[in-house]
């Protein structure tokens, strides 16, 4: 490993929880502590959840927690009848409602949606029992829920009985116990027998109670000694409000809202019936009883009482509709004041009666049922949100803090959508919410049920969409079950439990070497070439009588003096506030348009050249090295001289001259300043054409051999150029799909220039493959040109070292999910993970993503120095405490420790973007207000970090680093003179010798005459 890689080992400390320098990652238990846990929830006390979420650490209460579930935590899936079974007319199966619904005449011609209708044959479970079983075995679930389908067991809604149908259900429920599955049963999951419809008018019925009664007693007989968790029906909302109010859904009635609440009265008689038939009979032998509510959730437009009441409102009308009667009073207490007209009245006897009659809380949530099903109104123009967890407080707080059951959760993909699904980060979300619902909250979950375990039927949706975690070809014969990305991380989440710590997870100690660069970036330093008073010729009188102003004395003026670095003001400035940092470098780019702006030496601005040798030299004295580029694109013109770039810019082979004789002009004048040179900051590939890379790529090559030529030995600097280097994620990482599209990602957005460069001199191979495989596709006409054999030796090896820009992480996947994020010329979805922290302007926060990125650039380049040149993030003026870009830099550069700790990337420093505010907006570490910059705490903690070189801990040994003397930019002449000087000295010696000997001599001899 050599003697840099014997210093890392003596660097690195492996007890992070003692070190106070990352103690940021153990805030979050600590502060939600101390915020509280519920006490015994009660009604309209759920209406302080928004507050309480409002008040927690930020950015600390978003960050991913990495833990694991209570022991005996229940995993599962689900599936419903009517979505999966088929064999709609197999076995003496009655027809249902959803039957009758999906076999309505056809959409008229041409508008007919291909493929299958309804779920006649949907994923055939009836006919491949086995065959889901063996997913069930292959996920490792505790549990599994599933539907009856009332038709297939009473084909006519009542007696007799189906012999076909117990058989069926008989067996399923066998195969389960012999795999030691929990099952999970539902009695009526929206699949009402047609015949009761056409009989009785379904549930706008007093007579439907008694009956759903007669057929959960069949149910129970049969089933009952094979099933603990029984759920009597799957959310009643949508079959109250959508099938009997707005006829969205079946049996398809329009009757307004009066027969909708009609409809739900009557569910929830029937409910509390089978509870009280089970209660009363089948208790003691069997388990337990609930009905699934599924609610979505609800955050104010703005942090108001008002707004809160109306979210308050929202979730009453929806998910309170049903729980309040059940868990609270019997009755629709929360809803009378607004609905008293329409709402249906309970008898006393039949309040307490309903009251009660859950075991436990059965929530469903997710985007198909909890949203997209929930009529505009009932949000109350308050904003939709996916927060389980809040949702999860709000229950625990509203009811009594029940013991909750999550029967039902799912996100969807598009119905194209095949085996590489990125739904999984949706479960992740969910998942990680409920773990913090338990461990930070104190909400009681004892169950999950990810949906669905198949693709299926996915009602309104039909086959648009897709929700299983098994993928089914419904245009296949024997619908064989394929395992997606969903399914290898629901496996792997169940054998671990959770989201157990793992050391890559954990910050590390340690520091880093001697030497380090530790910087700040400014894209472009703020110049002011205002000449000082004191450089002013003039002569004044103060007219103190009358007008109180200076007068000019025309023809009288004073001798001029020489102009100095001190005569500049903001020089002074921005010195003192980098002095402030501590940092020992800073990065800034010059303006190539400013200082030559006609494109040639021609015209040059002089003044604006010494401004820039005045702040270098100033930078040099108080031991901060500058960091210069000599050209950074920006949107006007793209920083170029403006006659460069109306004829054609980087396109044009002139631009590549002009920029060498450029470069030299800027060797020869900041040259004695300037011991770190960029050639090029940042050339966006997003907006380059190929001809015009081609081109910037020969133009840093040549000013490379420029420098290393005429310049290196007198000068002693080193140079490179610096590129923008976002990590590329696939979003499932058990895909190769997916892995094919991240590494394609990387190659055209750093391989691009890098390659060239730092690798073989010609562009990577992936990239002309894949423009070749899409010109011949697709008819483009997208070439990479090609370099000759010189110019490949040219650009080979022209670096110093390996300077990236880092801000971000990017998720990829190769399945369309989103036409708008999708790049049809690489063929890559971009993907959002919202269980990523994001800014304001929606950059994630993905620290470990610099350290893959590190890890790759090693990897293709070998032990290439390494600078971040930058890295930072926006913020939010309104954000307390400026604490989302604390929690940025402390553990991007953990991270970044960690590459050079334990992976041996040779990293030599790393800088912080940006300076100030005022220059970049948002991103500063200085706030610009009211022409006053004021140090944000960010700033603070990197001058922390600067300070102790890292992050030292108890265990770290003390690196004693030898002190850098201050570079003299005035001692050139001296240098570069040693002959002369030394004869200088020779004789001033010898002068001051003579001196002393005259006078020892003269002093001896007038003694003596005494």
């Amino acid at each position: 490993m050599g003697r840099r890689g014997a210093g890392r080992r003596e660097l690195l400390s492996r007890s992070p929880a003692r070190s106070m320098a990352l103690a940021v990652s153990l805030l979050p238990p600590l502060l939600l502590l101390l915020l509280g846990r519920p006490g015994l929830g009660a009604p309209g006390q759920g209406a302080g959840t928004w507050l309480r979420f409002a008040r927690l650490p930020y950015p600390q209460d978003q960050l991913f927690l990495h833990d694991t579930f209570p022991d005996g935590f229940l995993w599962g899936a689900g599936s419903a009848a009517y979505q999966t079974e088929g064999g709609w007319r197999q076995g003496g199966k009655g027809a249902s409602v959803w039957d009758t619904f999906a076999h309505r005449p056809a959409t008229p011609s041409g508008t007919a949606p291909p493929g299958p209708v309804g779920g006649d044959v949907a994923s055939d479970s009836y006919n491949n029992l086995f065959r889901d079983v063996e997913g069930l075995r292959r996920l490792g679930v505790s549990h599994y829920r599933f539907s009856l389908s009332w038709a297939r067991l009473l084909p006519n809604g009542t007696a007799p009985p189906n012999p076909a149908g117990l058989a069926h259900y008989g067996r399923l429920l066998a195969r389960l116990r012999e795999l030691g599955v929990e099952p999970v049963v539902t009695l009526y999951h929206w699949d009402l027998p047609q015949a009761l419809q056409d009989a009785f008018g379904g549930w706008a019925s007093p007579v439907l109670p008694g009956l759903f009664r007669d057929y959960a007693e069949l149910c129970f007989r049969h089933f009952g000694g094979q099933v603990r968790y029984w759920l009597t029906m799957d959310n009643p909302y949508v079959v109250a409000w959508h099938g009997y109010g707005t006829g969205r859904l079946p049996p398809g009635v329009r009757g307004g809202p009066r027969l909708a609440y009609l409809a739900a009265h009557h569910l929830l008689q029937a409910h509390a019936k089978v509870w009280h038939l089970y209660n009363d009979h089948f208790r003691p032998a069997q388990g337990k009883v609930s009905i699934a509510l599924s609610s979505h959730w609800i955050k104010p437009q703005r942090m108001t009482e008002k707004n809160i009441k109306e979210c308050q409102k929202s979730l009453d009308f929806v998910l309170g509709w049903f729980a309040k009667p059940i868990f609270i009073d019997g009755d629709y207490q929360s809803m009378r004041s607004n609905l008293s007209s329409l709402l249906p009245e309970f008898s006393e006897a039949e309040k307490k009666y309903i009251k009660g009659t859950a075991d436990f809380f059965a929530l469903s949530f997710g985007a198909t049922l909890s949203f997209q099903l929930l009529d505009s109104h009932m949000k109350f123009q308050q904003l939709e949100s996916i927060s389980l967890r809040q949702l999860l407080y709000w229950i625990n707080s509203e009811y009594n803090n029940p013991q909750i059951f999550i029967v039902e959760n799912s996100w969807f993909v598009s119905g194209t959508t095949k085996k590489d699904d990125a739904k999984y980060i949706y479960y992740q979300k969910f998942i990680m919410e409920t773990l913090k619902a338990i461990r930070y909250d104190g909400v009681h979950v004892f169950g999950y049920t990810v949906w669905s375990l198949l693709d299926g039927f996915e009602w309104h949706r039909g086959y648009s969409i897709r929700r299983g975690l098994f993928y089914v070809d419904f245009q296949s014969h024997d619908k064989k079950l394929m395992p997606k990305s969903s399914v290898l991380f629901y496996q792997k989440l169940i054998e671990k439990n959770g989201f157990p710590p793992l050391p890559e997870n954990q910050p590390i100690e340690g520091i880093f070497p001697c030497g380090f660069a530790w910087g700040i970036v400014d894209n472009y330093i703020q110049v002011d070439t205002t000449p000082a008073q004191f450089l002013d010729s003039n002569v004044y009188v103060w007219d103190v009588h009358q007008t109180k102003q200076l007068i000019k004395l025309d023809g009288v003026y004073a001798s001029k003096r020489k102009r100095h670095c001190v005569d500049f003001a903001a020089i002074r400035l921005q010195i003192s506030l980098l002095q402030e940092m501590h940092v020992t470098h800073f990065h800034f780019s010059l303006k190539w348009s400013l200082i030559l702006p006609l494109g040639n030496l021609s015209l040059i601005n002089h003044t604006l050249v010494h401004y820039y040798q005045c702040f270098a030299s100033e930078l040099l004295r108080v031991n901060i090295t500058p960091v210069v580029a000599l050209w950074q694109p920006m949107i006007e013109n793209q920083e170029l001289p403006v006659s460069l770039a109306k004829y054609g810019a980087w396109e044009n082979t002139e631009t590549v001259q002009a920029f060498v004789e450029y470069a030299r002009f800027c060797f020869t004048s900041l040259g004695d300043h300037v011991k770190f040179w960029i050639t090029m900051n940042e050339p966006s590939v997003k907006n380059l054409t190929y001809t015009a890379g081609h081109n910037l790529l020969k133009a840093h090559a040549k000013v490379w051999h420029l420098y290393d030529k005429e310049f290196r030995r007198s000068q002693k600097g080193k140079i490179s150029i610096a590129l923008q280097a976002d990590w590329v994620e696939p979003a499932c990482p058990f895909s190769r799909n997916d892995q094919e599209v991240a590494d394609r990602i990387l190659e055209f957005d750093i391989g691009w220039l890098a390659e060239p460069i730092f690798g073989n001199g010609d562009y990577p191979e992936v990239m002309r493959a894949w423009l070749h495989r899409r010109n011949s596709i697709d008819l483009y006409n997208f070439h990479l040109p090609y370099f000759s054999e010189d110019e490949k030796k040219l650009i080979q090896g022209s670096f110093d070292f390996f300077a990236l820009s880092h801000y971000t992480t990017t998720l990829v996947g190769s399945e369309k999910e989103d036409a708008v994020k999708y790049d049809h010329y690489l063929e890559v979805q971009m993907i959002n993970d919202i269980t990523w922290l994001h800014s304001p302007s929606r950059a994630a926060v993905v620290p470990w993503g610099l350290r893959k990125l590190l890890k790759w650039v090693k990897s293709k380049y070998g032990n290439v120095p390494i600078y971040v040149m930058a890295n930072g993030i926006d913020d939010d003026q309104n954000m307390v405490h400026d604490k989302l870009r604390v929690y940025y830099i402390q553990n991007y550069i953990n991270e970044a420790l960690k590459a050079y700790t334990l992976d041996d990337v040779n990293l030599q420093g790393y800088f912080v973007y940006s300076f100030n505010d005022k220059t970049a907006p948002k991103y500063g570490l200085y706030s610009y207000v009211a022409n006053q910059y004021e140090p944000k705490p960010s700033l603070k903690h990197y001058r922390e970090i600067i300070g102790n070189n890292g992050f030292p801990g108890p265990e770290t040994p003390e690196l004693l680093c030898p002190e850098e003397v201050a570079s003299c930019p005035d001692c050139h002449f001296f240098r570069t003179r040693k002959s002369l000087l030394a004869f200088i000295s020779f004789v001033f010696v010898a002068f001051i010798v003579t001196i002393f000997f005259i006078t020892y001599y003269s002093k001896r001899v007038e003694r003596q005459y005494k």
